[in-house]
């Protein structure tokens, strides 16, 4: 975990005590030295099957360290009892008894309870039995052909059955049907929430923001700046849609640009209508801040299940939410409060016109081409995985650093450890206003990354047609480095370079194509 910036917190200070004695002399203490908050940050690969960035606003690394432990057990022992994926979790057993009530923890019986409440808030748009719906298209994906009309009508009538039995006094649940169940939606949310919570009863920590796969929470004596990512965008570095300023909230978005099922060339979202059998596909992302963090997680995910004006409906019906919702067609639909939380996007570096006859330069870049440049980072087969610092860079074929397409790190005092860039990029850098946010999208793959090059130079100037050298490094803090340099030619014909992995990066592609 890596100090990023401090602020002054506060000023411990003693007015003056009064001590009488029988001179009638008091004495005042000199004041106590000024203690200093620090934010750390750390970003890990594989934590519920996304990726999770921590930052944690307390007096030492020490602290931060152990806050940073409570966290991943939090999440790792939750994880334990309401995972369908871990076949050893709590709900796994359970799901494989049958008809008997059986005592659950309070954990696992308060999150059943939540899915039966968000069952009827929805009308059934939020059902744990989703997971039949969801299984059916993945099948029909692998054999690229969509189910019949009489399959989804078999889905349905199932998914409207019963699937369990919860008695609140005895805390006990019945599994009554054999039916795949799967306690997605706003799970996540949910083990974001109590690790936060457990983090929080630490007396020296006094902010923190947990981010895994866009979901947020951000707790404490901090307002975070929340960038939510363009739902049409298909790189990590492109500008996003919007962004927010979050004090003591959760954020949540859901949406189907980043997962689902390809068949017969036509795109299905992965979240599915349960009622109907369908993908979801009139909404392609929703953005939710709520109070707590389980209505952000269902809200979000119900969102783009509903008809829009049932979601503004529920939606107001709930003290403290606001939204975004984007259509299929490009409408934006927030609620009146959402401008109050939003935050100037930062500007975007006005490209400088020249007369290339003057100059007798080459016609620079078509802006009909780009750079996808895709990179996976090597994760461990088990447990969490801690990200390596990268930085993407071009330079021409003189080894001028032309562009940074982007750049992961932890402390500035550590940017050094990327050393080829940084010998390049030491005397004009500063910090992107990326990195200092949070960003929150729709869940990803961990470890995976897309990153674009749009031609220009760091001034916002298109560049000209010819060779350039893609590098990619990658840093550990005292551990491995990594250095990765391709050359391809950029001259409006489309080509894909596949790169050899390493021990950090599992595999990497350039792609320049046409946009």
């Amino acid at each position: 975990m890596k100090k990023i910036f401090s602020i002054d917190f506060f000023r411990y200070s003693l007015l003056g005590i009064m001590l009488l004695s029988w001179s009638g002399i008091f004495a005042s203490p000199h004041p106590r030295k000024e203690k200093t908050i620090y934010t750390y940050i750390s970003q890990y690969e594989n934590v519920l099957g996304t990726s999770m960035e921590l930052k944690v606003s307390t007096y030492s690394q020490t602290a931060a360290a152990e806050t940073e432990s409570i966290v991943l057990n939090e999440i790792t022992r939750l994880s334990k009892i309401v995972s369908a994926y871990d076949k050893e979790s709590e709900f796994s057993h359970w799901l494989k008894t049958s008809g008997q009530p059986v005592h659950v923890s309070h954990e696992l019986f308060q999150v059943m309870q939540l899915f039966d409440t968000w069952r009827i808030r929805t009308n059934g748009a939020l059902d744990a039995s989703a997971e039949i719906v969801t299984r059916l298209w993945r099948q029909a994906a692998a054999k690229q052909q969509i189910p019949t009309g009489q399959e989804l009508s078999d889905a349905v009538a199932v998914v409207k059955q019963s699937h369990w039995i919860l008695n609140p006094a005895e805390e006990t649940a019945t599994h009554v049907d054999h039916a795949p169940l799967m306690l997605n939606s706003f799970v996540k949310s949910y083990i974001i929430r109590h690790s936060v919570d457990a983090a929080l009863k630490r007396h020296d920590v006094k902010a923190i923001v947990l981010n895994i796969g866009g979901d947020m929470v951000i707790s404490g004596s901090v307002t975070e700046s929340v960038l939510i990512s363009d739902p049409k965008a298909d790189a990590e570095n492109e500008t996003p849609m919007d962004a927010l300023l979050i004090n003591n909230k959760a954020v949540a978005t859901s949406g189907n640009y980043r997962r689902g099922e390809l068949i017969g060339g036509h795109w299905y979202s992965h979240i599915v209508d349960p009622r109907t059998g369908l993908p979801a596909d009139n909404i392609i992302s929703a953005t939710v801040v709520a109070p707590d963090a389980t209505d952000a997680g269902a809200l979000a995910t119900a969102f783009n299940v509903m008809p829009v004006s049932e979601s503004i409906q529920l939606a107001s019906a709930m003290p403290g939410i606001e939204y975004l919702i984007i259509t299929k067609d490009g409408r934006r639909i927030a609620s009146k409060g959402w401008g109050k939380l939003e935050a100037p996007l930062a500007e975007k570096k006005k490209e400088q016109h020249v007369d290339l006859k003057e100059r007798n330069v080459q016609a620079p870049w078509s802006n009909g081409f780009e750079m996808i440049i895709n990179l996976e980072i090597n994760k461990q087969k088990e447990g969490f995985t801690k990200r390596p610092y990268v930085a993407v860079w071009i330079e021409d074929t003189t080894h001028f650093p032309v562009r940074t397409v982007s750049v992961w790190h932890g402390s500035d005092r550590y940017v050094p450890e990327l050393k080829s860039w940084y010998l390049k990029y030491r005397s004009n850098y500063n910090s992107d206003v990326n990195f200092r946010s949070s960003i929150t999208s729709a869940t990803r793959s961990p470890g995976k990354y897309a990153l674009k090059w749009d031609g220009k130079d760091d001034k916002g100037n298109y560049v000209k047609p010819g060779k350039y050298i893609v590098k990619i490094e990658v840093a550990r803090e005292h551990g491995t480095y990594q250095l990765m340099r391709q050359e391809i030619e950029c001259n409006n014909t489309p080509q894909q370079i596949n790169l050899a992995g390493n021990v950090e990066i599992s595999s990497a592609s350039i792609d320049y194509r046409k946009k």
